[in-house]
């Protein structure tokens, strides 16, 4: 039998710029299941320059926090703005005491959306916030570059 495989490539990266960096990896990988993929140090003891994590459901972020270059950049404000990701997941109930025992605020109680998806939203310590849901998005003609 001959198999092939194929690389997904992922062509869009949330990317989220933290105060405490360590504090994030450590909700995102305990609290919303992420898994570390690579981390490399700042400038100032603590920061992180680089981050990727991977999302058990496909995809992931990027993370960074303020302190990572000697100097400021033009990112580093964004560790002051809330930013927002949504999450695909296949159970949203499993991971909602998992989310709360990390620190999330809850944002959107659980529940059923008329658009079909069932899931939450919490803000994490920062207040950026994450919501996790069934619905897997459309994305169409999009996906094939426009050509059906």
């Amino acid at each position: 039998m001959n198999t092939t495989t194929k690389d997904t490539v992922i062509g869009v990266w949330p990317t989220l710029v933290y105060r405490d960096g360590q504090a994030a990896l450590k909700f995102l990988t305990e609290g919303l299941g992420f898994t570390l993929v690579a981390s490399y140090a700042g400038v100032a003891e603590g920061s992180i320059a680089h981050a990727q994590l991977a999302w058990p459901a496909g995809g992931g972020v990027m993370v960074s926090s303020a302190g990572r270059n000697a100097e400021p950049n033009e990112f580093d404000h964004l560790a002051e703005q809330v930013q927002s990701v949504y999450l695909v997941c296949e159970d949203p109930d499993a991971l909602w005491p998992q989310v709360l025992a990390a620190g999330a605020t809850v944002v959107r109680e659980r529940r059923s959306e008329d658009y079909g998806s069932y899931g939450f939203s919490v803000a994490d310590p920062e207040g950026n916030v994450w919501s996790i849901g069934t619905y897997r998005g459309e994305i169409g003609a999009l996906s094939t570059g426009g050509k059906q």
